[in-house]
């Protein structure tokens, strides 16, 4: 499948990277945002072995409407791979207690998270 990038929104940038597809989320990632950016992440993980990272970096503000996107990336990518850049440190008490940085743990730099050793997504 050919990777066609999606065109620029206020709450995301796409890029390619290291043959991993990077999604940069921006502003106040809300439920009015979780809409804007679901059709994009679906796109990104519509091979069930595309290589993802999902940059929080740029974020002011993460409700449950981000969590869930997470976890649709997560589940749609079967054997694929998900990795997850965050420095936020609401973002990350929330992900600590969702218990989300089990399954995705954050990396705090773009080439720690395109190197890490990372776990298969999926179901577990």
């Amino acid at each position: 499948m050919r990777f066609e990038p999606p065109p620029l929104t206020r709450h995301l940038r796409v890029r390619r990277d290291r043959g991993h597809t990077v999604l940069e989320f921006h502003g106040e990632i809300d439920i009015a945002a979780a809409a804007e950016i679901g059709p994009h992440l679906d796109l990104a993980t519509a091979d069930p072995d595309a290589r993802v990272v999902v940059d929080l970096t740029h974020i002011t503000f993460f409700d449950l409407s981000g969590l869930r996107l997470l976890h649709r990336a997560r589940h749609r990518l079967t054997g694929g791979r998900l990795q997850l850049m965050c420095v936020h440190p609401l973002t990350l008490r929330m992900l600590r207690i969702t218990g989300l940085t089990r399954l995705l743990p954050p990396w705090s730099t773009l080439d720690s998270a395109l190197t890490a050793p990372g776990s298969r997504s999926g179901p577990t």
